[in-house]
């Protein structure tokens, strides 16, 4: 599983409005969201570490009761077992990468999508 096109993985839309393209490798799960304003997830924890990176446009992300705009450039780290929330303020593209492997989001098999 050396390369991965995330272009030929097919799209799914876990929440409304967060299209996402989602691959494993052993050890991570890794999210390429695309997402449309007003968007949101529900304030929840899990026992992944997850982190996000905002490719394009403006999250709004809460970590343990603290908010922060992120923007182009910006990455939240989320600790495990910490409450946050997303939501997003325009339109924007996101890489979310989860460690361990968080097959209940992505865990499609690295064979999928390789170039």
């Amino acid at each position: 599983m050396p390369f991965i096109d995330t272009h030929a993985l097919s799209p799914r839309e876990p929440l409304p409005g967060w299209k996402g393209r989602f691959f494993s490798s052993e050890r991570m799960t890794f999210g390429y969201y695309e997402v449309v304003a007003g968007a949101s997830i529900h304030a929840h924890a899990h026992e992944n570490e997850e982190v996000w990176h905002v490719l394009e446009g403006e999250l709004e992300v809460t970590i343990g009761g603290e908010t922060r705009i992120a923007g182009p450039g910006s990455v939240a780290v989320i600790p495990p077992g910490t409450v946050h929330a997303v939501r997003a303020r325009t339109d924007g593209r996101a890489i979310v990468v989860d460690q361990p492997v968080r097959s209940s989001i992505g865990g499609v098999s690295p064979d999928a999508g390789r170039a």
